[in-house]
């Protein structure tokens, strides 16, 4: 006992020697980089050339299973869209049951089971995994496409082509990668109505027959399962598939401009514009470059913490968020730096970018820039290691990427390597500022003067115009409006158009109601308005009421969250202006400022005041639109309201489909029901 005693005291004493000799005003030096324990795969091949391979981890009954294609970029041309048909009709139906049997079989699994044009992917238990491996079996090489689906599947793709047709955001990831690439390349075509409509059904078996093949597919299976049984199961199941060899990838070059140029998609009707600074890179996950790249990519716009959401978001407040990404495709790939921002701030918005990817081209990050960085690179992947899938991913990348086996062992590794010196050397290499397009989407009507007025380093940008196609066009051309056109008129119009001036003045009070649905939920909206000025708003998601805001006519409140807020003064200001249901009654200091087109059709542009601005249809009359600009939380943004299927109640029209956008989400509201001069009471607008 002595002499453990006397052992503890000696260790006791040495440590606080050595307490003593560290200096604790510097941060302590990190230690090694660890190695990553990832899962080695066993693997086999099928006579039909299907690659395999298998994961055993029995953590959890759960089993992973992934399907793909390591097919190259190919061009579908004048049936662009007919890989997108031909992967949404697998799963319907095989030669060995029907849709609504394939279906029922999943569900009673408990299983997910999805097809695309890239391959499959299931996840279920591990005691249902031999019957989802064969569902998936049968569901690949069995596909059975019938007229009835097809037709199907073509419709609904239209439709939703159609939709997308004023989104701007779509709109301009279409065109920036159809310039940055080439409409001839893979990577820069895109599917319209016109190419959809032409696809047959027999294009999609065509298709199918020469892409899906096992040649060139490789089954991961993933977790708990035993490496034998899985051989036996995919032996049985995937070795009657047949197909021949896809063929070789024939791509055209891709390049970047000569010198940077502003690249315009003029959309009327956006209230925000989509900015991107693009160019192509050649940048594979084998390259030595590749480790050096995310860590400059995580310092100027990988997340909240980087440079550009610093800049653009929380120091001036132009937009929700700022990012930036770097591919890295073994065939083409580019450096994209992108955000969403008002109108107004468009041309200072491509001044800040331009600033910061100047700025870690020609200076050296800080230390705690590239600590943060890579502490968040390791924080992701190991979180990622969580997921089975990643696994299946690991081991798909590094056989199709032509990657060490130990590339994900090593992984942290390379990125502790990373140096200041590297950071800037390939940001100068792949954020090739100097020859990228600045792609904008927006309304050309409110931020072409300013974009034409801007200068950075003293010269003025080019800039060129392109459709929604990607289609090179002129300037679009401003309409002017007659000055026999006042806002009095417009407003004259559009009160005769709604039902005139009578029917109008003998609503007192008006009650709706409508439902919208919102990532599979219903939201349902109950609004009352009295043309004295109070109103009342509630949002109300399965029953439960998630907002109410109510106003007397002088005050008012917003509950949310169980919280009641008292309107500020500036929120009472708005109030006054959103309580009437007519504002149009009355002209004020309404101005009409230009003719802008809203779906299509030309309106009226009228401003209400600062902050709300009208659009009235020039052959109708009938109110298109309307944009309301709100800050919150010291964040600024446009807030759109689109207005269509005009419907006669007691004697008034109004709209029964109303369209919102807020930031990132959209909303589309379908009126079920308008009461006038009932169902509103005075007890609704109470504030106490």
């Amino acid at each position: 006992m002595r002499k453990n005693i006397l052992t503890l005291a000696a260790v006791l004493t040495l440590s606080v020697g050595v307490s003593a000799q560290i200096d604790r005003s510097k941060m302590p030096e990190p230690g090694p980089a660890p190695k990553v324990n990832v899962d080695e795969p066993e693997t086999f091949d099928l006579d039909n050339g299907l690659q395999v391979m298998i994961v055993e981890n029995h953590k959890l009954p759960r089993v992973a299973m992934s399907l793909r294609f390591d097919n190259p970029p190919h061009v579908e041309g004048t049936k662009a869209g007919v890989s997108g048909l031909t992967g949404d009709l697998l799963g319907t139906g095989t030669k060995n049951m029907s849709k609504d049997e394939f279906n029922e079989k999943v569900d009673y699994l408990g299983a997910r089971l999805n097809f695309y044009s890239g391959g499959a992917s299931a996840n279920t238990l591990s005691k249902y995994f031999p019957e989802v491996l064969a569902l998936m079996a049968d569901g690949m090489i069995n596909a059975e496409f019938t007229q009835e689906e097809f037709d199907k599947s073509k419709a609904r793709t239209i439709d939703g082509l159609k939709s997308s047709e004023k989104d701007v955001s779509y709109n301009a990831r279409r065109v920036r990668s159809a310039l940055a690439y080439g409409k001839d390349h893979p990577y820069g075509e895109f599917s319209t109505q016109e190419t959809v409509n032409s696809i047959e059904l027999d294009d999609v078996k065509s298709y199918y027959s020469k892409w899906f093949s096992p040649k060139n597919a490789y089954l991961v299976v993933v977790g708990d399962v035993d490496e034998d049984e899985v051989k036996d199961l995919v032996k049985k199941n995937f070795s009657s598939w047949k197909g021949n060899a896809t063929p070789e990838a024939n791509l055209p070059e891709v390049s970047n401009v000569e010198k940077m140029e502003i690249d315009f998609v003029n959309m009327p009707n956006a209230v925000q514009s989509e900015i991107a600074v693009v160019n192509t890179i050649n940048l594979k996950k084998k390259d030595d470059d590749y480790f050096p790249v995310l860590v400059a990519n995580k310092i100027l716009g990988g997340g909240g913490e980087a440079r550009l959401f610093l800049n653009l978001r929380e120091d001036k407040g132009y937009t929700y968020g700022a990012y930036s990404s770097t591919g890295n495709d073994k065939y083409a790939s580019t450096f994209v730096a992108s955000a969403s921002v008002r109108n107004e701030v468009t041309d200072s918005s491509v001044v800040a970018f331009l600033d910061e990817i100047y700025k870690i081209r020609n200076e050296q990050v800080t230390d705690k820039e590239l600590a943060n960085a890579k502490a968040k690179i390791t924080g992701d992947f190991v979180l990622s290691l969580e997921q089975p899938s990643t696994i299946a991913n690991f081991a798909m990348e590094i056989e199709t990427e032509d990657l060490d086996d130990n590339f994900y062992e090593e992984y942290l590794e390379k990125i502790d390597e990373v140096t200041k010196e590297d950071v800037q050397r390939v940001a100068q290499k792949y954020f090739m500022v100097d020859n990228s397009r600045i792609v904008i989407a927006g309304k050309g009507s409110e931020v072409l003067e300013n974009l034409e007025k801007m200068t950075y380093n003293g010269k003025n940008i080019p800039i060129n115009y392109y459709n929604r196609f990607g289609e090179k066009t002129e300037k679009p051309a401003e309409k002017t409006v007659d000055a026999s056109v006042t806002s009095e008129k417009v407003f004259s119009n559009y009160i005769e158009a709604i039902g005139g001036k009578e029917a109008v003045e003998s609503v007192n009070s008006m009650l709706m109601r409508a439902s919208a649905e919102i990532q599979g939920m219903k939201l349902d909206l109950e609004s009352k308005q009295t043309t004295d000025g109070k109103s009342y708003q509630a949002v109300s998601m399965n029953g439960n009421v998630m907002n109410k805001q109510v106003f007397d006519g002088e005050s008012g409140f917003v509950m949310a969250q169980g919280q009641k807020i008292p309107y500020n003064e500036e929120q009472i200001e708005a109030a006054k202006v959103d309580a009437n249901p007519f504002p149009e009654l009355s002209v004020n200091d309404a101005k009409v400022t230009g003719i802008e087109q809203v779906n299509g059709e030309d309106a009226y542009v009228v401003k209400m005041d600062e902050n709300n601005t009208s659009y009235y249809s020039v052959e109708s009359g009938l109110k298109l639109k309307s944009v309301k600009t709100v800050t919150q939380a010291g964040q600024t943004m446009s807030i759109p309201s689109t207005f269509s299927d005009y419907r006669e109640v007691s004697g008034v029209k109004f709209p029964f489909m109303i369209a919102q956008s807020m930031g990132p989400q959209s909303f589309e509201f379908e009126v079920s029901e308008i009461k006038i001069n009932e169902g509103v009471s005075e007890e609704d607008f109470s504030t106490e």
